[in-house]
């Protein structure tokens, strides 16, 4: 009777190397296939031990644990523990670690261990590990695990014999049964530890600030400290810059107004493309400042700590940790944020996130905000160092947060009900940012900011004036009252008064759909077109707001934002990536509802409050 030739499974984290290594131990002699009932590549080899011995080897799919979050995990699996249709159990396993990142791959190293299956680790990637100044005692790390350690270059065929002849001495010996220990994340860094001899300053530095960082409690708090700091500085820092932006957008429509003569011409010049377009490019200093931290964060390494942290809190709302870099993007614009789902591999989790990520507070608010608290939140200090007003925009930005998680867990019980996926993150060093990615991420920002002012700001601002300018008003008489716009605006005033809008934002609400910062443009524009003396034309657009909006109508105001989806290449862009038009109806839906219910409510409780 002919016996089985043994079976190997070549096994790590995604990015290990371990298809590199598979290629290196079985050369030409590969095949590639289907397993049984799943559409996930199967690909298998021979390997000739040095004693002559035939093995087949099986490259499994990428995998962080036995708890599958994908189907490539779940069919690793089901292949290590027997129970993959038409595929027998391995004999042994060679499992691949990355040596640069040992701590987070030894975690699945021990939880391999409970298969009690013979196993030989292949220390990959030792090259890069010393680069970086990482220097590890394979015979240390093996005392520690219990198997053979073998230091590998798999591109460079380094240690590819020595590793077939351990292989070779493990085939048809027994595992020693290991006990599980409590914490794997725990275990696997102390193992990590033992195993070191020297490491770079940095590397030292990175684990010191991590103890902190990613601390359960004093972590959150930092990452709270950091986007208080932010908000903070979007006012102080930006209070010149808009300044002068504002001066020279003013004596441009002076000039224009001195050398033209009054007309349909100077007052859309005046009124329309520079009240209008201007009243939003004035808000640019703030978007960069807000860009500036968010791009120094994520040079220095930090802002994929931020992610760690949120995803606990994700995952008690129902998402994947997969969803937080879409999310993250969708504070520049939702647009990328939805696009960048693709990479979730749980539908539910996808969908969930795509309908959530409106939420969170995207660039395009931050003209609306910023405009509203300045008229409104006085420029004072709460303490010494904190402003009223950046403390305002700090909880907006945190009332978004709260509102996506809460609009995620209600969906995960409703429309999008299932299980959640698992989630590892790789955590790179700590470093400085390049002042050359910062600044060239800047100029980024600020040419697609002008861009869309230029483009379809300015057309619907264009298109608003033009509205809003005809039929002309008799004696006695608003313009903004009289004209298309004005019309179109007292029937959706119907619909928004209970909540405390007034006529100015119903004519602002509905131009605005098409992007959140044609609100501003759009109030400016009537604004402009309605001032009756050259006293109102002096005042800038917060100063009019001030006098015209009371307190509880602005903060209705801000609530309603939070919520709203207005922008029509976020829907647009839903409606590709959902293949249909089912879901952006259920988002707008939603959140409109959910727009008028904050706004209702921040309204009467700020009337009940006599504000």
């Amino acid at each position: 009777m002919t016996l089985p030739v043994p079976l190997v499974a070549v096994v790590g984290n995604p990015n290990a190397g371990k298809s590199a290594l598979f290629n290196a131990l079985t050369g030409a002699r590969q095949k590639v296939g289907n397993y049984p009932g799943v559409t996930v590549e199967r690909k298998s080899g021979k390997l000739l031990l040095g004693d002559g011995r035939p093995v087949e080897l099986v490259d499994l799919p990428g995998a962080y644990g036995l708890d599958p979050s994908s189907p490539d995990e779940a069919v690793t699996r089901d292949v290590l523990t027997g129970a993959q249709l038409g595929e027998r159990k391995p004999d042994a396993l060679i499992v691949v670690l990355d040596a640069s990142n040992l701590d987070n791959h030894l975690r699945f190293t021990l939880e391999l261990r409970s298969l009690d299956l013979p196993m030989v680790v292949a220390l990959n990637m030792v090259d890069m590990a010393a680069r970086d100044g990482l220097v590890i005692d394979p015979a240390a790390l093996s005392a520690e695990l219990g198997v053979p350690v073998i230091e590998t270059v798999a591109v460079r065929r380094r240690g590819i014999e020595a590793l077939r002849e351990a292989l070779g001495a493990r085939l048809g010996t027994t595992a020693t049964p290991v006990p599980q220990p409590e914490s794997l994340a725990r275990e696997a860094r102390r193992i990590a530890a033992a195993a070191v001899l020297s490491e770079a300053p940095v590397r030292r530095w990175t684990h010191r600030l991590d103890r902190w960082l990613l601390h359960p409690l004093v972590g959150p708090l930092i990452l709270a400290l950091v986007m208080f700091t932010m908000f903070q500085a979007v006012f102080a820092w930006s209070e010149t810059p808009v300044g002068w932006l504002e001066s020279g957008i003013g004596a441009l429509g002076a000039a224009i107004t001195e050398r033209l003569p009054d007309g349909v011409l100077r007052s859309l010049l005046v009124d329309g493309i520079i009240g209008g377009v201007g009243a939003v490019i004035v808000f640019l200093p703030q978007i960069l400042i807000l860009f500036l931290f968010i791009l120094a964060l994520e040079g220095t390494g930090y802002m994929v700590r931020a992610a760690f942290l949120m995803d606990r809190l994700m995952s008690r709302a129902g998402l994947s940790g997969r969803s937080f870099i879409p999310l993250l993007s969708s504070f520049a614009c939702a647009v990328p944020g939805i696009m960048a789902t693709r990479t979730i591999d749980n539908e539910k989790d996808r969908l969930t996130t795509i309908l959530v990520a409106p939420l969170m507070t995207c660039s395009a608010r931050l003209p609306v905000y910023t405009l509203v608290i300045a008229a409104f939140i006085p420029n004072r200090q709460v303490v010494p160092g904190v402003g009223l007003q950046g403390l305002v925009m700090f909880a907006l930005y945190l009332a978004g947060i709260v509102g996506a998680l809460g609009a995620a867990l209600m969906l995960r019980r409703t429309v999008a009900r299932g299980a959640s996926s698992f989630f590892m993150m790789e955590l790179p060093k700590y470093q400085l940012p390049a002042l050359k990615d910062v600044a060239l991420g800047l100029w980024q920002r600020a040419v697609i900011f002008l861009k869309r002012a230029g483009g379809i700001i300015l057309v619907t601002t264009v298109v608003l004036w033009a509205l809003a300018s005809f039929p002309k008003a008799g004696p006695g008489e608003q313009q903004s009252e009289v004209s298309i716009a004005g019309r179109i605006a007292s029937g959706i005033e119907v619909v928004v008064r209970p909540i405390g809008f007034n006529h100015d934002i119903a004519l602002a609400l509905l131009p605005s759909m098409a992007a959140r910062e044609v609100a501003v443009s759009a109030i400016a524009t009537v604004y402009a077109i309605d001032q009756a003396d050259e006293a109102q034309a002096q005042q800038s657009l917060a100063e009019r707001l001030g006098k015209n909006w009371p307190l509880p109508t602005a903060l209705a105001f801000l609530a309603w934002f939070v919520f709203a989806p207005q922008c029509v290449s976020t829907i647009a862009v839903t409606r590709r990536e959902t293949n249909g038009w089912k879901w952006p109806a259920f988002m707008v839906g939603y959140l409109f509802a959910l727009a008028y219910i904050a706004a209702g409510a921040t309204y009467w409780t700020a009337v009940a409050l006599g504000l």
